[in-house]
């Protein structure tokens, strides 16, 4: 079957880059518009119903007409001089309520962008006053947005309302401030703007400039770009048709987890394309390109066609999840590595087969016989003393390892440490007021029996809630339209997205609703704090299922693809001392250094399905090479020594440019451990496990390693034949050693 793919692909170079090209490019154009239908933002839609704060979110929907995509931002006016608000400045802000509710806010559409490709955002916020400070000397009014706060069409609409809104209040001589989600999010995108820019050209010209370092060449440089976009529009749409089809929604940064997932191992596939091209042609001068295109595409495709199923494997297991977020980003993401699989076995070759020597050009390292060099010094090096590498590697990863000790999870964003104006406007409003007064948390009550409910009946309820330590108002009890539901809002003192906002409703609150809730009823408790604190119990769950089925799907594929016992192991062993170096590394780094709560809930699973998944790419391409190798007639240490000569440069190239691509994600607001964790996870993975640790654990077993089906030397003359001309090694290679250099294998 990859054979079948490469050599059409080959034999068919124009039409295969046609095809793409086109899909690409309108696959491209319709996947933001229809992106928007298949992603939600309510952290709560992810979890079961049986979890309180997810049971809480359907009542609010259901018996109080909460719309599940609102978002929701608290704007403060207070004079531009402090002082408290007179009786004028109060009707001048309802007033001025009424008139902004009243507006049509269009969405801004950059010029360049065609209109009718951009989901319209345009609403009319809803305003309505919402309370005033005790002292006076502000007023908060709360509006509503439709739409998720990831989405940049909403983002637009926000801004436009707030500088209306900002303007509005100051021809009265009234000053304003933002706060909430939304608010703090779009403060934070655009503090972090020009680093995002900055990113982005970064990591292009990263990759531009190691592909003309390792290959001197124009195309070799640019490709690889331009390839992976055109089958990353593809996967994209591939992943909204299949969220379509299913009916699940998926996370909003889902969409850019996978750009830049794509982004990396699809350059990472045609670098090992690319190098093992290259080997070919020097090694087979008159050879046509096209007939070794198809040999090194059909060759390489078996190693690139186990690497990614191993990553699909393990993201495909977050389908097993309670936590919806993880559950619909799991085979999203297995479907988009699936469609770059494909394009990895049908337009990379066909690039490589059209492009043919002049792939390389200006470069004129395909006429010459290279020189050992650094690489083969590298291998030299590792095989030449495999326990003092080996050594030092576990010294470096059980020093990192150690961060593990203590590791805390953090389940939300504590905006306490943030410097926007939106972290500043909320700090302004809990001087006065409790810091959950914009984002309460809610207790729902319902009678068992579905009969209707009265104030009085859950007056103890209300009275025992408002004592609870921590909570410093509560408002009176609002009874749904049909009377067959109550609820009863609670301001914690806390932020509803601290650590300590979700022990309080966890803990006291959750305590407190229980043991007073009226007989013959139920109450559950809903808000933000409520929804981290499920969201805690789910992920607790959801590891201790997903981390030993991916480990055991991968460890099956590594079976299959190695036909060895031992292998498997080995490299899994490998691959989980990187997880936990680089997991400690970031407990060390966030948790201890810089003193945050905890790492993200998220990181854990993430962390381990990527430097697993992805980190088992290398140790794959290491092996595969490894194993060949040991076919030659020479000795265990001399086939990892050649292997490494050869595998080093894709190895380090394909490492640097996807670490380089996670590392943008650093200008991603939220996302510093995640940028930090999985760049760092692919640096261990390419540098110090697939190019020591694996070589070394290699030379030291020798062919063992591949027990019971060892690769036994070929040493009869027709073997011997056939390999030469699969394989020719050309005499001073360097890499074998003296009287070697013109064995054949």
């Amino acid at each position: 079957m990859i054979r079948a793919l490469t050599g059409y692909a080959t034999r068919h170079p124009w039409k295969v880059i046609a095809l793409w090209a086109v899909l690409g490019i309108v696959l491209s154009a319709l996947v933001p518009t229809l992106m928007s239908r298949v992603t939600q933002h309510s952290t709560g839609d992810f979890l079961p119903r049986t979890y309180d704060s997810a049971a809480a979110l359907h009542l609010a929907r259901e018996k109080f007409g909460e719309d599940p995509d609102a978002t929701l931002v608290t704007v403060l006016v207070a004079r531009e001089d402090g002082k408290p608000l007179a009786s004028a400045d109060r009707k001048r802000i309802e007033q001025g309520a009424k008139e902004l509710s009243g507006r049509r806010v269009v969405m801004p559409v950059e010029d360049d962008m065609p209109r009718f490709l951009v989901p319209d955002r345009s609403q009319t916020p809803a305003v309505a006053p919402a309370t005033t400070a005790p002292d006076g000397r502000f007023a908060l009014l709360s509006v509503r947005l439709t739409g998720s706060p990831s989405d940049t069409g909403v983002q637009g609409v926000y801004r436009t309302f707030r500088d209306d809104a900002r303007g509005h209040f100051a021809e009265a001589g009234l000053r304003t401030g933002f706060t909430g989600g939304l608010a703090e999010l779009v403060d934070t995108t655009d503090d972090h703007e020009t680093a995002t820019t900055v990113g982005g050209i970064l990591v292009t010209v990263l990759i531009i400039l190691l592909n003309v370092l390792a290959f001197r060449s124009v195309l070799a440089a640019v490709l690889p770009l331009l390839a992976v976009a055109l089958i990353g529009g593809v996967a994209a749409g591939a992943v909204v048709g299949a969220a379509l089809l299913s009916g699940r929604k998926l996370d909003a940064g889902t969409p850019g987890l996978i750009n830049v997932v794509l982004l990396g191992i699809g350059i990472d596939y045609l670098l090992f394309l690319l190098f093992r091209y290259r080997e070919h042609l020097r090694e087979r001068p008159t050879q046509d390109a096209r007939e070794a295109a198809a040999q090194v595409s059909g060759r390489v495709g078996t190693a690139i066609t186990s690497a990614a199923l191993t990553i699909v494997a393990a993201f495909a297991t977050l389908g097993l999840a309670t936590f919806g977020q993880f559950r619909s980003m799991g085979p999203a993401i297995a479907v988009a590595v699936l469609v770059m699989l494909l394009g990895s076995l049908t337009l990379m070759p066909a690039l490589l087969a059209a492009a043919g020597r002049k792939m390389f050009w200006p470069s004129k390292a395909l006429k010459r016989t290279p020189v050992a060099g650094r690489a083969a010094r590298f291998g030299e090096l590792v095989t030449g003393r495999p326990l003092l590498m080996l050594a030092a590697s576990a010294a470096l990863l059980a020093a990192l390892s150690a961060g593990l000790i203590g590791i805390r999870m953090d389940y939300g964003r504590d905006a306490s440490g943030s410097t926007t104006r939106a972290a500043a406007t909320a700090a302004e409003i809990s001087r006065t007021l409790p810091a959950g007064v914009s984002d309460p948390t809610s207790v729902y009550v319902t009678a068992d029996d579905g009969s209707t409910l009265a104030p009085a009946r859950l007056h103890g309820l209300a009275r025992a809630l408002a004592e609870v330590d921590g909570v410093g108002k509560t408002a009176p009890t609002v009874l749904s339209q049909d009377r067959r539901a109550a609820r009863i809002d609670l301001y914690p003192t806390a932020d509803p997205q601290s650590q300590q906002a979700r022990d309080l409703v966890s803990g006291p609150i959750r305590e407190a609703a229980a043991r007073h809730t009226p007989a013959g009823t139920t109450a559950v408790v809903g808000g933000t704090a409520a929804v981290f604190a499920d969201v805690a119990t789910a992920v607790g769950h959801d590891l201790r299922i997903v981390f030993p089925v991916a480990a055991a799907l991968i460890t099956l594929i590594l079976l299959l693809l190695l036909r060895s016992l031992l292998a498997p192991v080995v490299l899994m062993l490998a691959v989980g001392a990187g997880f936990a170096a680089t997991l400690g590394a970031a407990a060390l780094l966030f948790q201890r250094a810089l003193g945050e709560p905890g790492v993200d809930f998220t990181l854990p699973l993430v962390l381990f399905l990527f430097v697993v998944a992805l980190g088992t790419d290398y140790n794959i391409l290491i092996a595969d090479r490894i194993r060949e190798e040991m076919r030659r007639p020479t000795t265990a240490r001399t086939a990892v020594a050649r292997a490494l000569r050869h595998t080093t440069p894709a190895v380090a190239t394909a490492g640097l440019v996807l670490a380089g691509s996670f590392a943008t994600l650093a200008a991603t607001p939220g996302s510093a451990q995640i940028a930090f964790a999985m760049t760092l996870g692919i640096l261990l993975s390419a540098l110090v496990l697939a190019l020591v640790v694996v070589p070394a654990l290699a030379a030291l077993l020798g062919r063992a390693l591949w027990w019971p089906l060892r690769p036994a030397p070929v040493q009869d003359g027709r073997a011997r034949h056939r390999t030469t001309e699969a394989e020719p090694v050309h005499p001073g290679s360097g890499v074998y050693g003296k009287g070697e250099a013109t064995v054949s294998r």
